[in-house]
């Protein structure tokens, strides 16, 4: 799989600077999975923990592997679900 599109540098992952190349690139390499692809890449790791690219990757799984979105096995969101501050942990560590 080649990409040779404007398409290509397009920011997958804007925490990490993931492109879309680089998503496909791990497609081609046999990649099937969103946590397969985070774990060589790290898109989904930021502070968003991929609130935003993980649709978005798992699109383009959908479409090189013909199979719909929904059987595409989404990772989970690891705690906080929400940012928050340092403060905010400290002052509940401390009631």
């Amino acid at each position: 799989m080649c990409v040779k599109n404007k398409d290509a540098n397009n920011i997958i992952c804007r925490c990490e600077d993931i492109t879309r190349e680089q998503i496909l690139k791990c497609i081609a390499d046999g990649y099937r999975t969103l946590d397969e692809i985070k774990r060589v890449t790290r898109a989904g790791m930021g502070p968003c923990q991929g609130r935003t690219c993980r649709s978005l990757i798992a699109t383009e799984l959908s479409r090189a592997y013909g199979v719909p979105m929904e059987d595409v096995l989404m990772s989970t969101f690891q705690p906080p679900v929400k940012p928050i501050s340092l403060g905010a942990l400290a002052d509940a560590y401390m009631e």
